[in-house]
């Protein structure tokens, strides 16, 4: 296979009242994710690469080469565009068998060279014990691979992936990512994942782009972008589940923290360049947020809130259990433990959580 190069990209296009702006880069051997909330133009975006989709008005560059322009009249058609797409619903031909799914895209290669493909393919997707079954037979986690499979087939220059665990529970889905994530540490072909799974981005991906209403809002590693989001903006569309705005109450050289007040709650939070009665947005992800069904005892964490469960949902794998203690707060726990609590609603409970848990964010947009 030849050696993929960057690929660079640009697109802009406008699709019905929908606007779609949008430049990025994406490197061999690496997952380059298209992240943001449902409506966002990540999925038309990648429809608009391929070619499916064709605007009556608008501009698609890739690798440095005009392939869609409305003004000079230019099309390359999909076929010709040397990319690999996997759609939501794996887009299998339920008449084909698994090999002739990986193989309907050779059809210009002679058949050794086709009947040699197949079998490299088969081999590292682990689909030779399947190689003659329909996809009605196979499995989701098969599916998603021989549609994985049918894509790399050709040697695309660039593969996009449109929510490949969509389909998949939630373990299901962790578990191949763990999978695909080997595979693709062999490929050096640039790849660009389609997700608005915060887990999958952090997961896979290498570089992050945020898409909100068609328009490229942050971009950077998937650490620095989604795990605590430096923007509230950026913090909604990470799905931070807890986002409270307050005021610097005092401050602690010290133990390196700030007491701040939220709606008459105070907690400490870590310390910045922030003066006394400045206002202040912080963020908590659920999963940092411990919940105690007695008052704790000799504990190193700096917030300690008294509250009532009003809430208990399961949210596979976890269960989230909500809290009202002065502000509503959402933690995220295992079944095991809300058994050993015995959490219901009305149950009272003390909510952990430390300074170092809680991280500020500016305040552009409102929360």
């Amino acid at each position: 296979m030849t050696p993929a190069s960057e690929t660079p990209g640009w697109l802009s296009t406008q699709v019905g009242n929908f606007s779609l702006e949008v430049v990025w880069n994406a490197t061999p051997g690496e997952v380059l994710v298209f992240y943001g909330p449902s409506g966002a133009g990540k999925s038309l975006t990648l429809k608009g690469i391929t070619g499916l989709l064709k605007p009556k008005f608008g501009k698609t560059v890739l690798a440095g080469t005009v392939v869609a322009d409305s003004v000079s009249g230019c099309w390359v058609p999909p076929h010709r565009r040397s990319i690999g797409y996997v759609p939501q619903n794996y887009g299998l031909f339920p008449h084909l068998t698994v090999e002739e799914n990986i193989a309907y895209g050779l059809w210009r290669w002679p058949p050794s060279k086709v009947r040699e493909r197949v079998d490299v393919l088969l081999e590292n997707f682990q689909l030779k014990r399947v190689a003659a079954k329909r996809p009605a037979h196979l499995s989701g986690g098969e599916q998603q691979r021989v549609a994985i499979a049918r894509a790399m087939a050709p040697e695309p220059k660039l593969l996009l992936l449109d929510e490949p665990f969509s389909a998949l529970d939630a373990e299901l889905r962790r578990s191949f990512r763990e999978d695909l994530r080997s595979l693709m540490s062999s490929w050096n072909v640039p790849i660009i994942l389609v997700t608005h799974d915060r887990e999958e981005a952090l997961a896979l991906g290498h570089w992050v782009l945020v898409l909100d209403s068609g328009k490229v809002v942050a971009e950077g590693a998937p650490l620095s972008i989604l795990e605590q989001p430096p923007t509230a903006l950026l913090a909604r569309l990470a799905g931070v589940e807890n986002l409270y705005r307050g005021r610097v109450l005092s401050r602690s050289a010290l133990n390196g923290t700030m007491l701040c007040d939220f709606q008459g709650v105070h907690l400490e939070v870590p310390l910045v360049s922030l003066n006394k009665d400045t206002y202040v947005t912080v963020g908590i992800r659920a999963r940092d947020i411990l919940l105690a069904n007695r008052p704790p005892k000799g504990i190193s964490a700096r917030n300690v809130l008294e509250g009532r469960v009003i809430s208990v949902s399961v949210r596979s794998p976890v269960v989230e259990v909500v809290v009202e203690c002065g502000i509503t707060l959402k933690s995220w726990i295992t079944q095991e433990a809300v058994e050993e609590l015995s959490l219901k609603l009305g149950t009272k409970v003390w909510v952990v959580l430390k300074a170092s848990s809680c991280f500020l964010v500016a305040d552009h947009g409102r929360i």
